[in-house]
């Protein structure tokens, strides 16, 4: 099958490499000239763990393939997927539609016989009504069909998702779509559930599932913040609840707070629909002010840390959203870096994978080292932002003696509380 992919993105790029990888010939477009060039080259624009041989293997093999014309990649595909941004207004927080709309209307121009047209993109529910309205107008004898086709692949697993989904839902209000998708899945019969469900119910479930995971994060995080004044232990809260099939074990890890470029995104979406439309969502509205406030409660636990230190160093270790990626938007690491500054903190900060779209946001603002021992020497506190497991192997034993003050504040809870007090740190965690 032919397939065109409109954006390069952490969500267009490994889509694009999978179905690729499935044997078929996909086409990735994006307006970026200099990306475009890049990943001709065959460089991958984003880290993605396993991403990078499969990338170079499908376009030495011809099967992957970028251009900047529009026109290339969509008139002779049979399927042509939507997967470009769409950040929050920065006012409204609802989702941005212009790169949506601009695709659809580009798009219209080149289509070829019977094509099918999917969202990738999360979009506010009734987005395939404005895609299909806008490609009639511009085509009106075009022979096409929206879908929606959301994506749940999560950052630094986002081939393993892509191979191994939990679910594939596929949202057309009609047979002649669903039988062209029902082809391009056909690899993953009898290996996962594929949900057949009306456009908007598609579109709706990607919502629904972000929100509901991001509730399910904060409502640990606040129980973490009752078992440290309790005297309890996360954990084993979290074990013990777990073992109920009807709650289950994932998302229930303590932390700083959801990030990244999904969830408050997505939550805030949803929330700006549901008011729309006359529906106040308690529990969201609730949650969202709630994770926001957590983070600059975070930056306070490290700044209570060092309050009687003159002129304090504080070590960041960690800065991408989460381990795996290199991607900085709305981090709850980032959130809380840019907390302390706005308080005239001193940071030197370091990060496996995110340092370069790190640096594009803080600019001159921090220090940056050049590994982990680097960001602690001469400073009074080391603060784990990221749960890179790097981090948990740490030698505290050099990482004290490089110290100025032995303090740690670790909100990924990846060290030893035991062995850090042994060895004489004042060490801080999440939920014990």
């Amino acid at each position: 099958m032919k397939i065109g992919i409109i954006g390069t993105g952490y969500v267009g790029l490994p889509t694009g490499v999978g179905f690729a990888e499935l044997g078929h010939d996909v086409i990735c477009i994006d307006n970026n000239a200099a990306k475009i060039e890049t990943l001709r080259s065959g460089k991958a624009t984003i880290f993605e763990d396993g991403l990078d041989e499969m990338f170079l293997n499908n376009v030495r093999n011809g099967r992957l393939k970028f251009t900047t014309s529009m026109r290339e990649g969509v008139q002779e595909a049979d399927v042509v997927i939507i997967a470009v941004g769409t950040p929050p207004h920065p006012i409204t927080k609802e989702a941005d539609m212009r790169y949506i709309h601009e695709a659809a209307e580009e798009l219209a121009q080149y289509l070829q016989g019977y094509t099918v047209v999917a969202t990738k993109s999360t979009v506010p529910v009734g987005t395939g009504d404005d895609i299909e309205k806008i490609i009639r107008n511009r085509r009106p004898q075009a022979d096409f069909d929206v879908v929606s086709l959301p994506e749940f692949l999560r950052e630094g697993f986002a081939l393993h998702d892509f191979f191994s989904p939990d679910r594939i839902v596929i949202g057309a209000d009609n047979e002649k779509a669903g039988a062209v998708l029902r082809d391009l899945y056909k690899p993953f019969e009898g290996k996962t559930q594929i949900l057949y469900v009306r456009r908007r119910s598609s579109e709706t479930i990607k919502y629904a599932s972000n929100a509901f995971l991001a509730m399910k994060i904060h409502y640990i995080n606040e129980m973490a913040d009752f078992c440290e004044k309790a005297g309890a232990d996360i954990y084993e809260v979290a074990k013990g609840m777990g073992l109920d099939r009807r709650i289950g074990d994932r998302f229930l890890n303590p932390g700083p707070g959801y990030g990244g470029s999904c969830f408050p995104k997505d939550t805030n979406a949803m929330a700006y629909m549901a008011r729309q439309y006359g529906v106040y969502l308690s529990l969201i509205e609730t949650v969202i002010k709630g994770n926001d406030a957590r983070k600059a409660r975070m930056a306070n636990r490290i700044l209570e840390t060092v309050k009687n230190i003159p002129d304090a160093k504080i070590a960041i270790w960690g800065l991408a959203f989460k381990n795996g990626t290199d991607d900085c938007r709305e981090s709850p690491a980032m959130q809380i870096v840019s907390e302390l500054l706005a308080h005239g903190a001193k940071l030197r900060v370091y990060d496996f994978k995110a340092m370069s779209n790190a640096a594009k946001i803080l600019g001159a603002k921090v220090e940056y080292a050049t590994s982990m021992t680097d960001a602690v020497e001469g400073a009074d506190v080391l603060a784990i932002l990221t749960e890179w497991p790097e981090f948990g192997k740490a030698d505290l034993t050099e990482i004290k003696e490089l110290m100025n003050t032995p303090n740690i504040v670790d909100l990924r809870n990846l060290l030893s509380p035991q062995e850090a007090r042994n060895l004489g740190f004042c060490y801080q965690c999440i939920g014990q």
